[in-house]
């Protein structure tokens, strides 16, 4: 393993729990996890070495993790968008309602 592998499986087994968190709806928490990530990452980059292809398998790794973890905040954003809006939508509805019937 390189020097750069350690913090590199790391990163990983990090960028496992964050896509577990990001799937629960746990932002917070995959906000935390990615801090984590993050200097585990720098502390791989500072390794005065080139990238060795067991290496770049666990970054293409950490990158799969990332967009899963992404899309699922993003799919849970836009579910509570679209709960905010049916929100909305029902109170508008119901101030219709009331005023229709206040003026009957």
């Amino acid at each position: 393993m390189s020097r750069a592998g350690a913090p590199l499986h790391r990163a990983l087994a990090v960028s496992r729990e964050l896509a577990v968190a990001a799937e629960a709806g746990d932002a917070a928490k995959a906000v935390e996890l990615n801090a984590q990530r993050l200097t585990l990452l720098e502390e791989a980059r500072r390794v005065p070495q080139p990238v060795d292809e067991a290496d770049r398998k666990l970054l293409r790794e950490i990158v799969r993790l990332n967009e899963r973890a992404i899309g699922s905040l993003q799919h849970g954003q836009r579910a509570k968008a679209r709960e905010l809006d049916m929100v909305s939508v029902g109170r508008r509805a119901v101030r219709a309602y009331t005023a229709t019937r206040l003026h009957r």
